[in-house]
């Protein structure tokens, strides 16, 4: 198993001098008095604490690159060559009804009040970091026209430079949150929706009383954790005064301002940032249920949420606590995340790895569902960016399993058509882009799509947007054909038997049937035909749901 170097990876700007590297400490085999860098350790003996977190901060998203024993490369997808499920009206199938661009891919959670999406799948919480706030329109504007819901991530209002405060420390006016869901509205078109995010300090500073009152947003999501950390949300902070600033708000800030050493320190140029982090949150059933009843007084529709890669209590604890407050929609990040401000060796070595979170998650909504108690629906996080993960999370998900959070991967085409925008400007497109052409119109299979629907507004629809409702469309159709042909033709049809473990590891796991296993009792039917007899061939002893 290739666990990586943990002394050097390119998102700390690290690198190993020697080709032969122990593997346990990531140190060099060779490590020669006078070698001029670069490992981890080399760096942090001048950096310091600098070397924990990924940059250049606010330029940069990072994701863990651990290989972890069992992931979701050890399923396959079954294919059929009869059969038809979920089709209109529970329609016979026949070669003229099942055409590939007719599957459909729209799903829609909530417990009650529910909320449709044109694809399983919505954005990772984009809050106070910077490549958030300096590309939101990109990533809002897109994430509306594509019919996904925007998840407006935790300390947007804390940040904001123009954060107005009541006598009381509660907010009164942010202009940044403000401008945040203004942007989504303007382009929403009735899929997806805009939530926005809370933890500790947002809910002491008021975030869901302003977001309610001034915006009548109908979802609000609290926030237990992620898969990225185990610890609270951090931005760097590149001035003296802003740290202080944030400090004064009730931020945890460090190296400490106001420590006049730490003064003195960033005005010679040793101290060239500080970070501010947010508090840890503690849970406890009596909190989080007057908590979700504080929420709904407040008028809110929905309440959503997101959860971290935590140990099997803290998950046993979201799905139970979710099912008691009819929580709409419970997101569960696994390890090991990727993110725009996380600390790098936490990122790689905490909390349980997605597919075995997953894995574990379905064991329990089973153990609740066998109580009678109804699940919230669920979403799965953790590193997906194509079509076929949405369909192996929600096959080996299903029923309770509805969507996928995708983090980086909606960030990713919106920065890219955001800089091929800037290229266009610049008469500088790389040939990886002038190969198709030297114009909006040409580069973009999307573009006049698009200004057919939106017409004299399409001039406020950034390239980054179009860029991402292009990446939605290559999800679409990619996801219709998978679905297709497992012969789904609408998501809530698709089930665990659309699966097969490619290793007995990852049978034993998730409980998916192993390649060598699944489908073997109707096969061996046909070849007797139509009597079933047992077979002789080894079978894994796997427990219900694992």
């Amino acid at each position: 198993m290739n666990l990586g170097r943990p002394n050097a990876n390119d998102a700390v700007g690290t690198f190993n001098r020697s080709k032969n590297v122990v593997p346990g400490s990531g140190i060099c085999s060779r490590c020669v008095d006078g070698c001029k860098g670069n490992c981890d350790i080399f760096k942090a003996t001048f950096r310091g604490r600098e070397v924990i977190y990924p940059g250049p901060f606010g330029e940069i998203t990072a994701g863990a690159d651990k290989n972890y024993p069992v992931d979701y490369s050890h399923l396959n997808i079954q294919g059929y060559a009869l059969g038809a499920k979920g089709l209109a009206r529970d329609a016979e199938g026949n070669p003229d009804n099942t055409k590939f661009p007719d599957v459909n891919t729209e799903v829609e959670y909530g417990w009650d009040k529910k909320v449709k999406m044109k694809v399983p799948v919505f954005t990772g919480a984009l809050g106070s970091t910077e490549i958030a706030r300096k590309n939101w329109e990109h990533f809002a504007i897109g994430a509306a026209i594509s019919g996904v819901t925007l998840v407006c991530g935790e300390n947007v209002c804390g940040i904001d430079p123009g954060l107005e405060l009541d006598s009381k420390g509660k907010i009164k006016n942010s202009p940044e949150m403000d401008r945040r869901i203004e942007v989504y509205k303007r382009f929403h078109n009735g899929y997806g929706e805009i939530l926005v995010q809370m933890n500790v300090e947002d809910t002491r500073l008021g975030v869901a009383e302003y977001v309610r009152k001034k915006h009548n947003l109908e979802t609000i999501e609290l926030k237990w954790g992620q898969g990225a950390k185990c610890i609270g949300g951090e931005i760097k902070v590149k001035t003296l005064e802003r740290a202080l600033e944030l400090q004064k708000r009730g931020y945890i800030v460090t190296p400490d301002p106001s420590v006049e050493a730490n003064q003195k320190a960033f005005k010679d140029g040793a101290i060239k940032e500080f970070e501010r982090h947010s508090r840890l949150g503690f849970v406890s059933e009596e909190s989080f249920l007057a908590e979700i009843k504080r929420l709904r007084d407040l008028g809110f529709k929905r309440i959503t949420l997101k959860t971290g890669a935590y140990s099997m209590r803290e998950l046993a604890m979201a799905l139970k606590y979710s099912s008691l407050a009819k929580i709409d929609l419970l997101t569960i990040d696994g390890a090991p995340g990727g993110t725009g401000m996380s600390p790098w060796r936490m990122m790689e070595e905490w909390g349980i790895p997605t597919f075995y979170l997953q894995a574990l998650t379905y064991e329990f909504c089973q153990k609740l569902s066998e109580k009678g108690m109804r699940l919230p629906d669920i979403a799965i996080a953790g590193g997906f960016s194509s079509e076929d993960h949405i369909f192996k999370v929600i096959a080996m998900g299903a029923p309770y399993v509805k969507a996928v959070c995708m983090g980086r991967a909606l960030m990713i085409p919106g920065m890219v058509g955001k800089n091929i925008g800037n290229w266009l400007k610049e008469k500088d497109l790389p040939v990886t882009v002038s190969a198709y052409g030297t114009t909006e119109k040409e580069i973009f299979v999307c573009y006049e799509e698009l200004a057919e629907r939106y017409g004299k507004d399409m001039k406020d629809i950034p390239l980054g947007a179009v860029g991402i409702y292009s990446f939605a469309q290559k999800i679409r159709v990619g996801l219709q054909q998978l679905m297709a042909g497992s012969r789904n033709f609408r998501v809530a049809s698709i089930s665990r038997r659309d699966l097969m473990s490619l290793t007995e590891e990852a049978a034993q796991v998730s409980g998916i049937p192993y390649v060598m296993d699944a489908y073997r009792q109707e096969a061996e039917e046909i070849l007797n035909g139509g009597k079933s007899r047992n077979s002789n061939h080894r079978r894994l002893k796997v427990a219900v749901g694992r």
